[in-house]
């Protein structure tokens, strides 16, 4: 199932500035893992300290009107699932009540996600209060909750809050009710394996408070049917508002355009190979969801090249319009596929063993779609022709030099090596020229003039 998320990497916290009261501003709530595998290490640290030393950072960037409240669970007795404590209300917690209170946690018992979720959604319906919830956690429910449902029932309940949920150092396989439950919450589900990006993606959660709209446009990348994380950015083609942006995280991302017509550049955040892609024309409704998907599925283009209407070797080179190569490969005898991005290219063809004027080619404005198969064939053609020189009816070596009459161009030469030379040829008129070697190098050269045929042989003996 794909994850509900909503999210912008544009920061602007400019609306929240020193001085605007603390009223106008719904309170972030943190839900604090003090769980005893919180003194696992990553980076030769225990999870514990990096987490306290990055959201303190995390916690300090808020705007100083944001009212902070934290909560966290496991860190007072080994064995107890409802262990869980408001260490800094919101409704009075600062930036430094924060901080101190992280000090002082020493991680200890159990992971009750959702008990610990029922107590602070049950402060928000008491107080009727929204609030944006962001839980940190390294480690799955131990207590038997189910938090998906918790927040799901709260949600239809009418209660109104956002929640995040963090995994810190989480397997892929150990995500699944958190992010069922990020979703139920209108949040966001982020994966953070290190301390540099638990900091990106609170610095993200933390900008996405329960105060901002609710995402009106969804995006979805994708590459050859697998889901990969992107960083989509939306361009105001009407109003001329400052660029918005999403990140995937290999999942669907929600995010909110004002009414107006969006272009959007996705570009791939995996290491992947493939470009930037752009979508035009995207209209965003108040009143409405609109979808997108973002294909970086790569097209491939097969070629099948021929020679007399036999499969033919050739190398061959795609190249962008940049003029850059994508892709080269050689065909081998027999029909080969490349895989690029998609866009428009030029194919160039050069076949193999095959002398002449015309052994090359290219193709010009080949457009290649994503997830698709661009069909392109080329045929060369050619004839063979045989040269011998020969003294007293027996071969001699021979240095022969062939070239195409109608350009002058020298297009093959060899040696005969007291059996003779055949050369593989491009229909056309050739002037041949033999020159013995060896003990016959005094005799004088000859010239004469061939024509090769498609399809056929000639053969040609000189007597010296």
């Amino acid at each position: 199932m794909r994850a509900v998320v909503v999210l912008s990497l544009v920061f602007s916290f400019a609306f929240q500035g020193k001085g605007q009261a603390k009223e106008d501003l719904s309170p972030i709530i943190f839900i604090y893992d003090a769980s005893g595998s919180m003194w696992g290490q990553l980076q030769g640290k225990s999870k514990m300290e990096i987490a306290v030393e990055v959201l303190s950072s995390s916690v300090n960037a808020l705007p100083d009107a944001q009212k902070i409240g934290l909560v966290a669970y496991g860190h007072r007795n080994k064995s107890d699932c409802k262990d869980v404590e408001f260490l800094v209300e919101a409704s009075q917690g600062t930036k430094g009540a924060i901080t101190t209170a992280l000090q002082t946690i020493k991680p200890l018992g159990m992971t009750p996600l959702a008990y610990s979720a029922t107590q602070v959604i049950e402060q928000l319906r008491t107080s009727k209060t929204k609030a944006t919830i962001i839980l940190l956690t390294d480690g799955i429910e131990s207590c038997d909750g189910d938090i998906c449902r918790v927040v799901a029932e709260a949600k239809e309940e009418g209660i109104d809050f956002r929640m995040h949920i963090i995994g810190f150092g989480l397997k892929a396989d150990e995500t699944e009710q958190l992010k069922c439950a990020a979703n139920a919450g209108e949040g966001q589900y982020y994966d953070a394996s290190d301390a540099g990006a638990l900091g990106t993606v609170l610095s993200e959660a933390t900008s996405e408070t329960v105060d901002k709209p609710k995402g009106n446009v969804s995006v979805y990348a994708v590459k050859n049917g697998v889901p990969i994380d992107a960083l989509v950015t939306a361009y105001d083609q009407v109003a001329k508002r400052e660029p918005i942006s999403v990140r995937t995280y290999r999942d669907t991302a929600f995010f909110y355009l004002p009414p107006s017509k969006y272009n959007l550049e996705a570009k791939p955040l995996e290491g992947s190979d493939v470009n930037m892609i752009t979508v035009s024309g995207v209209q965003s409704f108040d009143e409405k969801i609109i979808h997108q998907d973002l294909g970086f599925d790569g097209g491939k283009v097969r070629l099948t090249t021929t020679n007399n209407g036999a499969n033919w070797d050739c190398l061959v080179k795609v190249l962008d319009q940049s003029g850059k190569v994508a892709a080269t490969f050689r065909t081998y005898d027999a029909p080969k596929e490349a895989e690029v991005n998609p866009g428009i290219y030029k194919v160039t063809i050069q076949a193999m063993r095959i002398e002449g004027v015309n052994t090359y080619a290219e193709i010009d404005s080949v457009q290649i779609g994503g997830a698709a198969v661009t069909p392109l064939a080329y045929e060369f053609d050619s004839g063979t022709a045989f040269i011998d020189a020969q003294v007293n009816g027996g071969s001699i070596d021979a240095v022969v030099t062939v070239s195409e009459v109608k350009s002058g161009k020298n297009v093959a030469g060899g040696r005969t090596y007291d059996r003779g030379k055949e050369f593989l040829l491009n229909p056309g008129t050739y002037s041949v020229k033999i020159a013995p070697v060896g003990v016959h190098k005094d005799k004088s050269a000859q010239t004469i003039t061939i024509e090769v045929k498609k399809g056929e042989s000639t053969s040609k003996t000189l007597n010296f």
